[in-house]
């Protein structure tokens, strides 16, 4: 991967990446979006369904949550940088017309897509990190990181990375619940209220 290459040039170039199996079987590569200068950066799992057909990260269900979650806990979406650890889709076949299921991405899948991922943050350079579940903090943190032990506190970046050398700057990282378990939770409104509190706390 070119060192020197803009966002952009990335973003044309993720298409044409064959890492790993997923790019078989989706409509395209999904990379981050926002502004170049953010100071919060914000990294999911993989896109959706939704996502997938669009071309944008954070458009679908999810999505949409997180925006409701960030307008309670005062931040504004149009200054955040949103990625995902994976960039393509890795779902469940569907019958036709029907809303495919994503699948968890596995370890060689993290692992493969992690240089795009790697390049985001060396161009954005946040002061602030934000990791939403599971998938997302394996692929900063390793697969030994847990988010249900870690939610919410103040990590210091790049320290806690599985491979420091990798970034530049000084800043702190955020781990918490991904947006999809707010809709998947037996109390949905309990899950809401504890990711808003989680943005919170990377926003002071």
């Amino acid at each position: 991967m070119d060192r020197d290459a803009s966002l952009d040039d990335l973003r044309r170039a993720v298409q044409e990446c064959h890492a790993c199996e997923l790019f078989r079987d989706t409509t395209q590569a999904v990379f981050g979006e926002g502004p170049e200068d953010a100071r919060m950066l914000v990294v999911g799992e993989q896109p959706g369904d939704v996502e997938d057909r669009r071309g944008h990260p954070f458009v679908g269900p999810s999505g949409k949550v997180l925006d409701r979650a960030f307008g309670a806990a005062g931040l504004d979406r149009d200054s955040i940088y949103l990625t995902n650890a994976v960039k393509h889709f890795k779902h469940r076949p569907a019958a036709p017309g029907k809303r495919r299921l994503h699948q968890t991405p596995d370890r060689t899948e993290i692992v493969a897509c992690r240089p795009w991922l790697v390049a985001e943050l060396a161009r954005i350079r946040p002061a602030k990190v934000v990791v939403l579940g599971a998938t997302a903090a394996k692929a900063l943190l390793g697969p030994a990181f847990r988010v249900t032990r870690e939610r919410g506190k103040a990590l210091p970046w790049p320290a806690s990375a599985e491979h420091p050398e990798d970034f530049e700057g000084d800043g702190v990282l955020v781990a918490t619940i991904h947006p999809s378990a707010v809709l998947r939770a037996d109390d949905r409104e309990a899950a809401f209220a504890g990711l808003v509190e989680d943005l919170k706390a990377v926003r002071d």
